[in-house]
């Protein structure tokens, strides 16, 4: 059979090239006028109205029009039709669970509790059941499944797909969660924790967007961190680059779940917050605790501002070994906004190797509870077509 490929150099291989540089941004940035289009490419306009043309009438990409600044533009976008991405976020207490088309549009989205002990293949088969329903409801299946992003909150090791730090996620340890998610859907799976994949979230479209190096640090009811060095989450040998949930504070502090004792977590996680308050019966979760501290209860208020002071003693060390530009607060807890992050800021720049007005900014991560579960579908739309083309019309 004659091989179709073009020859390197060709101007078949350029318009190729081309056509799925515009491909990737739009799979990378979700929606972009054709003008916005020949900046991120680096393309000419004419080059991008030609293949955007050439596309939206083979029903790769979509058109619509739209407005920037007062003008008229045309707007651009892959086209639904291509097929679905689902991108599920397994969190402490929570399983949140989204369907998106590839230009991160969101057609349908689950959140249902989960037991703070829960096992994996009960939650896998829940999962699988609750997602196609959801797809019932959109008129589609799993066969529409393009690719399926799942974020856990532990490491995770690429290689494998299984959890790298035993004791971080009870229940799941030694699993191939990877394997066992894809005999369940038939369809691509890809994991990673629930750090990277807000980091992920905020960086491209969030609090990071346009830092040059990034830390997302997660703080809710577990602490655990991520890293953007050069555009990319740098993840280390076996997933556990940013776990700052996992720094001694105090090597004489309470025994920590992974193994080691007096962790951050131990200190300023939320099960170590809430029992400061044991015997309250109105004091049961995180939720409560920053309802109080928003009403002006003193104690609430104190406990946060602990917590952050922790937290930016840990966040010095990180500052002091990766030298990121901004620092992003995600998380439940990092719903206190200033009671938090003010003292974190604080202790930071204590104890950080910066002088004046060098330090990183910290801010609030901008896509609240929801940064895990976006992540999880960029994680997904990043790697449609890896294997498998996405745009199968892009030959020659």
């Amino acid at each position: 059979m004659t091989s179709r490929r073009p020859t390197p150099g060709s101007q078949t291989s350029l318009r190729e090239a081309n056509r799925a540089r515009i491909v990737d941004s739009l799979k990378l940035h979700g929606r972009l006028t054709q003008v916005e289009l020949a900046g991120v490419t680096g393309l000419s306009p004419a080059t991008v109205s030609n293949i955007v043309k050439e596309l939206s009438g083979s029903g790769v990409l979509a058109t619509s029009a739209a407005s920037r600044s007062g003008r008229r533009a045309v707007e651009v976008s892959l086209a639904r039709q291509l097929g679905l991405v689902v991108g599920l976020h397994f969190s402490s207490r929570h399983l949140r669970i989204a369907v998106a088309d590839v230009a991160r549009t969101v057609v349908a989205e689950n959140t249902v509790p989960l037991a703070l002990e829960h096992r994996y293949d009960r939650e896998l088969d829940r999962s699988a059941l609750l997602l196609s329903d959801m797809l019932d409801t959109v008129g589609a299946s799993t066969s529409d499944i393009l690719a399926v992003g799942l974020a856990l909150p532990a490491p995770i090791d690429q290689e494998t797909g299984t959890v790298s730090a035993p004791g971080t996620l009870r229940g799941w340890e030694n699993a191939r969660i990877r394997e066992e998610l894809e005999s369940r859907l038939q369809r691509p799976v890809h994991v990673d924790s629930d750090a990277n994949t807000g980091a992920l979230a905020e960086y491209r479209f969030g609090a990071g967007v346009g830092a040059r190096g990034m830390a997302y640090l997660r703080v809710g009811h577990t602490i655990s961190g991520a890293l953007v060095i050069g555009g990319e989450i740098f993840r280390g040998t076996t997933g556990k680059a940013g776990q700052i949930g996992h720094v001694s504070i105090d090597e004489n502090g309470p025994i920590c779940r992974c193994g080691s004792r007096g962790c951050l977590e131990t200190l300023a996680g939320g099960p170590a917050l809430l029992e400061l308050f044991r015997g309250d019966p109105g004091m049961q979760r995180l939720r409560d605790l920053l309802a109080r501290a928003e009403a002006g209860d003193a104690s609430s208020r104190r406990v946060i501002a602990d917590a952050g002071r922790h937290i930016g003693i840990a966040a010095a060390n990180l500052a002091n070994l990766v030298d990121p530009d901004v620092i992003v607060i995600g998380g439940e807890l990092a719903g206190a906004g200033e009671t938090l992050i003010a003292p974190l800021r604080h202790a930071l720049e204590r104890s950080a190797l910066t002088g004046l007005d060098e330090g990183p900014n910290i801010v609030q991560g901008t896509l609240g509870e929801r940064a895990e579960l976006l992540g999880a579908l960029a994680l997904a739309i990043d790697n449609v077509g890896v294997g498998e083309p996405l745009v199968s019309t892009l030959g020659a």
